[in-house]
């Protein structure tokens, strides 16, 4: 099952391995501005022609910086470690026949594969609003993937930049491990949960761990970029499953895997849901007009028949301007049939079909910004906590990236069918 616009990468007579996805959450189907080049809402990682991965080999410990700048000359990859200003460690990396890399990150440079800018909350309605000073890093993580079957993928924090180096400054955390050899941190980290359970509606949300720059596994930093890294945990590794949230600190990527996503929804499926609510004519309970959601295409623009909701009590409405209270929030109103008062907001359908944990008709709400999803999708991401700023955590839509609100975060739609 491919999602829209992913049928051209297929060779004539043989369809390439595809790895998996990462979908950028706080995106409905596509960047607000549409997606274009590296810079998309969603990346499809396939079985590269010629495999480019790189793994570690020689180490060199060097105490002059001309000396550190010739080995990072080489065309080699490489990571350098400073120590001091007289010591730095270079871990020189050589070609790994058996890995593909895919990296991530801010900078539009030839090495990222998929460009990464800062999600703004409620971004489907703000074309406009500009970052002032992204917290994303240029190079911010790789994805390595096993060329052979189960086809592995696992995350790294750091990428290689255009001359092939990762650099990791005086500040930046880092240490040798007992076996010998360094790693480290980047500056804001790069944050992982995988959620227990897989990405089905019975999963649980994990823990937030972060990744370091060879790929182990630590506790959470006290703040985003403290100096002193968290607890090594052993039993964890840094091994991507469907469903695993990577966080690059302005930014969340939902991994999916090909075989998760084969059991996932597409968007023709999306489209005839879409579809079957509108056949089945709702009305507006007061004003007994018949409501309908809006194509996929038209996303952005409220519609005269396009439903409203009371995200307090459920009750789907057509608009109008009657129930607003003195003493009330400006967007509160009191729900004509069962006198809740609450936020009152138009309806939007969810259509980034990654995010969706079950192909289940669309029957409830996110508060308070109102894209409907099926109900377990719905339950499913309320109860997620994404990071937030440097050390807050808060469940938010994966469609707008909204921070949830209300005792559930989310709630039952009330429809009311045609009276004839």
């Amino acid at each position: 099952m491919f999602s829209p616009g992913q049928e051209e990468h297929c060779a004539p007579n043989k369809e390439p391995v595809k790895y998996g996805e990462l979908v950028v959450l706080g995106y409905n189907g596509a960047l607000p501005n549409g997606d274009r080049g590296r810079r998309k809402s969603r990346f499809a990682l396939y079985k590269r022609p010629k495999a480019n991965g790189v793994k570690p080999s020689t180490v060199h410990v060097i105490s002059t910086p001309q000396a550190s700048k010739a080995i990072s000359c080489k065309g080699q990859h490489s990571i350098s470690y400073t120590l001091s200003r007289n010591q730095t460690v270079v871990v020189e990396y050589t070609h790994d026949k058996d890995t593909d890399m895919f990296q991530v990150g801010r900078s539009t440079e030839s090495p990222i594969d998929f460009v990464v800018t800062d999600t703004i909350s409620g971004s489907q309605n703000n074309d406009e609003a500009q970052i002032t000073q992204s917290t994303i890093s240029r190079f911010a993580c790789r994805i390595v993937c096993d060329r052979n079957e189960p086809y592995t993928a696992r995350i790294f924090a750091a990428g290689f930049d255009s001359s092939k180096n990762i650099f990791l400054g005086e500040k930046a955390a880092k240490w040798k491990n007992p076996d010998g050899h360094m790693d480290g941190l980047t500056t804001n980290g790069v944050l992982v949960m995988h959620p227990r359970g897989g990405f089905t509606e019975e999963s649980q949300p994990g823990v937030w761990r972060e990744i370091s720059v060879c790929g182990d596994v630590y506790t959470l930093r006290e703040t985003r970029s403290a100096q002193q890294r968290g607890k090594l945990v052993e039993s964890e590794t840094n091994v991507l499953q469907d469903g695993s949230l990577i966080d690059l600190c302005g930014a969340t990527l939902l991994w999916r895997t090909a075989d998760g996503l084969f059991h996932t929804p597409t968007q023709k499926h999306i489209e005839a849901l879409r579809q079957e609510i509108n056949a089945a004519r709702p009305q507006c309970p007061v004003g007994l007009n018949t409501l309908a959601f809006p194509s996929i295409n038209r996303k952005e623009v409220v519609e005269e028949k396009q439903p409203w909701a009371y995200l307090s009590c459920g009750h789907v409405h057509g608009y109008h301007n009657w129930g607003h209270r003195s003493d009330t929030e400006a967007n509160e109103r009191e729900c004509p049939m069962c006198r809740t008062v609450g936020p009152y907001v138009p309806l939007w359908l969810g259509c980034e079909a990654g995010f969706y944990v079950d192909a289940g008709p669309p029957t409830h709400a996110f508060t308070p910004c109102g894209h409907v999803c099926s109900e377990k999708s719905a339950k499913y991401w309320s109860q997620i906590p994404l990071p937030h700023g440097t050390h807050a955590f808060h469940a938010a839509c994966p469609f707008c990236a909204t921070q949830l609100v209300g005792e559930q975060n989310c709630i039952k739609l009330i429809f009311q069918g045609p009276v004839d």
